[in-house]
C-alpha cells in the first residue's frame, strides 16, 4: 500500500499527519533535492550529459565542455559551488567513515531522522580480528547507512576513508585509525574496507566513493616541537617501496579506490599534494588509478604559507594541479587558479583533467541520474538495525585481544564470582570506545553496564580522568576490591592522551593508573583483570609480571557496544581470538628512537621499528594473542621444498652474483609453480574458537646491508575451530610476491638460498636456487 492511500484510509486527521510524516522520513525522494539531472526539468532534461545510456566519459566531457573557466574553478574544491544554469547543485566532497558514518566532516550531519549511526570499533581494534571478510562486511554496512544518509538529504556519497598509513612509530596520536605496523595487513584491510564501501564495481559503478589516506609516509603528527605541516619525511626508496607505499597501492590495485589524499608532510623536500612523481607518475601512472586525488585539507595552502615552497600562491596552485591534484579540501584552488591561468601557469586543460577525474567519480556515484539506482530506497530504517548494531557488537568480539591469563583465572562464572568491582578511569565511559573521525553512536553499552548484566557491581572510579593525576580516590577503590568476589580494573588512555595532533612522549599508563592498579590488585581478594583501553601500545610490564594481577585484556577503542564485548569475554560467553596488529615496546625504546627518523630498518645504536626489523625486547609481540582454548598446527601434505629459476623461467634474466638475488621485474613469475602450503589447524581444548594462522617467510640472510629482515608476514587466515575438531587453511606461496626482499633502489629481489616458512611453532624451508 502507497503512503497517500495509506493515509487516507485513516480517519482521524492527527494519525493522517503521523503517517504521512513517517512516508515522508521513509521517502528519500522527499528528503533530498536532486543534485543534477531532475528528469521533471525541462531544461536539464535534453543535456547530453544527463543522458544515461551514454557513456560516462562522453558525459563528463560534454558537462566540462558546457562551463565556463570560472565555474570550472568553483568545482576543484571540496565545497564546490553549483552551476545553476545547468541544473547542477552544490556538492560537499568531504565525508569520513573510519569506522561509521561521522560528523566529523562537513559532509554529513545527524539529527532529525538521523540520530546517529552504527558506530563500529576503531580501526586498530576491527584490524586485531585479521578477518578479511569481516573488515568487508563493515564497509558494507556503512556505506548502507552512508546511502541512506544521503537520500535523506544530510551526507554526501565521498567518504574520506580508510586510514592505512603505517603504524611506525608506538607514540603516534593516530595508531588508532590504522590497520597497525604490517604493510601486508594494512593493505588487505585497506582493499576489504574499500571493497566493502564502493560495492561490487558492477558496470563501473560506485555505491560510495572510499579514499584511502595519508600518502605517503605519513605519521607524525605533533612531537618535540616538530609537527606534520613543518615535517619533511626523509625516506628511502627501498623503505618507501617495501612498507609506506604497500597499503596505498593494495588499495588501488586490490580495491579499486575511487580516491587517494595526499598527506601535508614533505617527502624528501617535497611536499607531497605538490609531488609529480608520487601522484601523476606513481598512483596515476603506475597503479592506475581509477578516480580522484584530493589533498588533505588546507595542505596547497601549507605548503604555500607554512613550507614555503613556491614563491607565489599562483605558483602553489599550478604546482598542485600539474603533479595530479584534482581536488583541493580547502579554499586555496578557488581563489588562486585564475590567477595562475591568466600568468601562464596553468591552462584550462589542466583544469579540465582535474573536473575529468572528479566528475567521472560523481557519474560513477549515480549523483547525474536523477533518482534512479539500486539505493534510491534506503532511509532512516536501514541505520542503526539490530542486524547492523550485532556486527558492531561481533566485531569488538573479534578485536579484543587477551594477552594475560595465568591460572586460567578467565572467564569469571556468574555463580561463583557473583560480585564484581569495576574499578578505573574507563570503566563507565561511553565516547572513549568509539575514539576519534566518530559520529554519533545508536546506543552504548559501557563496561560498567556490561558487567553489571552477569554480576553485582561494586563501582569506583579510582581517578576522575584517564590522566589520574592524583590518588584521593584509591582507598575507595581498595575498598570495594576487597569486598568482591573478582575486580576489573578498566584503564588505558583516550583521545585526551592520544589524539589527531597529539602525539605521546612515552609508553607508560598516564599519572598514577599504575598505582592504582598495584594497589588495587594488592588489596582484592579474588582474581584481577586489567583491560586496557588504547589505539598505541603501552607498556605495562610492571602488570604482565606481578601475579597479583591475573588477566590482561586489549580493548583497544571497542565501539559502541565495547562494553558488552568485553563483558562477554570476561565471563566466557565468548571466547577471545584477537591478535594484536603491533609491537608492543618497553618504555625505553622509545628513548632510541626519535620520531623524526623515518628508516625502518636498524643500523648501529638505530634498534629498528616493528617486528619486521627490531630486534629488541618486547612487552608483547606483533600477532600475540591468547584464547580459552589451545590450538596446534601441522602440515597436513608434504610442500615443495625446492624451487630452481632456470633460463627458461626467466625473460632476460639477470643474476646479481653480489647480492645472490635476481630482480622480480625480470623474472617470468608467471611461469613459477604456486607452493601450496595446506596447515591443519586442531584445536585441542574443551571450547569452541577461533584462530588466526599466521605465515611468515624468513628469507636468507645475504650479508647486503639493509638487505635483511626478521621476516615478514605473506599470509594470514582466520578459521573457526570446534573443540577437539580440525580444519586446513591453504596458503599459495608465490616466490614473486611472498619471497622477495626490497634492495636500496626500491627494487624488489629474490634472494637466492633457504627461504623459512613460519606457521606458529613450525617452519618449512624452501631452497631457490639458480640454474644459471
Amino acid at each position: 500500500m502507497s503512503c497517500n492511500n495509506r493515509a487516507l484510509s485513516i480517519g482521524n486527521k492527527v494519525v493522517v499527519t503521523l503517517v504521512f510524516l513517517l512516508c515522508l522520513v521513509h521517502s528519500s525522494k522527499s528528503l533530498r533535492s536532486l543534485f543534477a539531472c531532475d528528469p521533471e526539468n525541462g531544461l536539464t532534461r535534453t543535456l547530453r550529459f544527463c543522458q544515461g545510456n551514454i557513456p560516462v566519459h562522453t558525459r563528463v566531457q560534454d558537462l566540462i565542455g558546457q562551463l565556463t573557466l570560472q565555474e570550472k574553478i568553483r568545482l576543484l574544491v571540496n565545497n564546490a559551488a553549483a552551476v545553476p544554469r545547468l541544473g547542477i547543485g552544490g556538492y560537499e566532497w568531504w565525508s569520513e567513515a573510519l569506522h561509521g558514518v561521522s560528523d566529523v566532516g562537513p559532509g554529513a550531519k545527524f539529527g532529525g531522522a538521523f540520530p546517529g549511526a552504527t558506530s563500529f570499533p576503531q580501526v586498530i581494534t576491527t584490524a586485531a580480528s585479521f578477518n578479511q571478510s569481516l573488515w568487508e562486511e563493515i564497509g558494507r554496512v556503512v556505506s548502507d547507512e552512508a546511502r541512506a544518509m544521503y537520500n535523506g538529504g544530510v551526507a554526501g556519497l565521498t567518504y574520506w576513508s580508510p586510514n592505512v598509513n603505517i603504524l611506525r612509530d608506538p607514540r603516534w596520536g593516530r595508531s588508532q585509525e590504522t590497520p597497525g605496523e604490517d604493510p601486508v595487513v594494512a593493505g588487505k584491510y585497506a582493499a576489504s574496507y574499500v571493497r566493502g564501501l564502493q560495492g561490487d564495481g558492477a558496470g563501473n559503478r560506485l555505491k560510495v566513493a572510499a579514499c584511502c589516506k595519508h600518502y605517503t609516509a605519513y605519521d607524525l603528527d605533533n612531537w618535540n616541537g616538530v609537527d606534520r605541516f613543518h615535517f619533511n619525511a626523509k625516506v628511502t626508496q627501498q623503505d618507501l617501496e617495501d612498507t609506506y607505499n604497500v597499503p596505498f597501492r593494495a588499495c588501488v590495485y586490490e580495491g579499486n579506490v575511487a580516491s587517494v589524499m595526499c598527506s601535508y608532510n614533505q617527502v624528501n623536500g617535497k611536499p607531497t599534494c605538490a609531488d609529480e612523481n608520487l601522484l601523476k607518475n606513481t598512483i596515476r601512472g603506475q597503479w592506475q588509478l581509477n578516480g580522484y586525488i584530493v589533498s588533505d585539507c588546507d595542505s596547497v595552502d601549507v605548503f604555500f604559507n607554512q613550507q614555503h615552497y613556491t614563491a607565489t600562491p599562483e605558483e602553489a596552485a599550478a604546482a598542485s594541479i600539474k603533479a595530479g591534484l584534482d581536488l583541493d579540501c580547502g579554499p586555496f584552488l578557488a581563489i588562486f587558479t585564475e590567477g595562475a591561468v591568466k600568468k601562464g601557469l596553468l591552462t584550462e586543460n589542466d583544469i579540465n583533467l582535474a573536473l575529468t577525474n572528479t566528475m567521472t567519480v560523481q557519474m560513477r556515484l549515480g549523483m547525474f541520474d536523477g533518482n534512479l539506482g539500486p539505493y534510491a530506497n534506503l532511509g532512516p530504517r536501514d541505520v542503526c538495525t539490530p542486524t547492523h548494531q550485532h556486527l558492531a557488537l561481533e566485531a569488538a568480539h573479534q578485536g579484543i585481544v587477551l594477552l594475560k591469563n595465568d591460572g586460567r583465572s578467565l572467564p569469571l562464572s556468574p555463580r561463583r564470582h557473583r560480585t564484581v568491582a569495576v574499578v578505573g578511569p574507563n570503566s563507565d565511559v561511553t565516547e572513549t570506545m568509539i575514539g576519534n573521525y566518530a559520529g554519533k553512536a545508536c546506543a552504548y553499552t559501557t563496561p560498567l553496564q556490561g558487567i553489571s548484566r552477569y554480576a553485582r557491581t561494586l563501582h569506583q572510579a579510582g581517578c576522575s580522568s584517564v590522566a589520574c593525576a592524583g590518588n584521593q580516590g584509591f582507598g575507595a577503590a581498595e575498598m570495594a576490591a576487597r569486598e568482591a568476589d573478582a575486580t576489573v580494573l578498566m584503564m588505558g588512555l583516550d583521545q585526551s592522551i592520544e589524539a589527531e595532533t597529539r602525539d605521546r612522549t612515552g609508553l607508560l599508563l598516564p599519572g598514577y593508573q599504575q598505582d592504582l592498579v598495584t594497589r588495587v590488585a594488592q588489596a582484592s581478594r579474588g582474581p584481577v583483570i586489567l583491560v586496557l583501553m588504547s589505539g598505541g601500545p603501552i607498556d605495562v610490564s610492571f602488570a604482565k609480571n606481578n601475579p597479583r594481577v591475573t588477566a590482561i585484556i586489549w580493548a583497544g577503542y571497542p565501539g559502541q557496544a565495547g562494553g558488552a564485548a568485553i563483558a562477554d569475554i570476561i565471563f566466557g560467553a565468548t571466547n577471545p581470538g584477537g591478535k594484536l596488529p603491533m609491537t608492543w615496546y618497553p618504555q625505553d625504546y622509545v628513548a632510541k628512537v626519535p620520531m623524526t627518523i623515518m628508516a625502518m630498518r636498524a643500523s648501529g645504536d638505530y634498534p629498528g621499528r616493528t617486528y619486521r626489523f627490531y630486534k629488541g625486547p618486547v612487552v608483547f609481540p606483533f600477532g600475540f594473542g591468547l584464547s580459552y582454548t589451545t590450538f596446534t598446527h601441522s602440515l597436513a601434505q608434504n610442500p615443495l621444498a625446492q624451487l630452481s629459476v632456470s633460463p627458461y623461467k626467466l625473460n632476460s634474466a639477470i643474476f646479481n652474483s653480489s647480492s645472490n638475488s635476481i630482480k622480480v621485474s625480470h623474472a617470468n613469475c608467471e611461469m613459477f609453480p604456486k607452493m601450496p602450503i595446506h596447515v591443519e589447524v586442531s584445536n585441542t581444548g574443551e571450547r569452541d574458537g577461533t584462530h588466526t594462522v599466521f605465515v611468515f617467510a624468513e628469507p636468507p640472510k645475504t650479508g647486503i646491508e639493509g638487505m635483511d629482515v626478521n621476516k615478514q608476514l605473506i599470509a594470514f587466515e582466520k578459521v573457526h575451530v570446534t573443540a577437539g575438531a580440525k580444519r586446513t587453511v591453504q596458503v599459495d606461496v608465490d616466490a614473486c610476491k611472498h619471497l622477495g626482499v626490497v634492495d636500496e633502489y626500491g627494487k624488489r629481489r629474490i634472494p637466492m638460498g633457504e627461504h623459512k616458512l613460519h606457521i606458529g611453532d613450525l617452519k618449512h624451508t624452501i631452497l631457490v636456487q639458480p640454474q644459471l
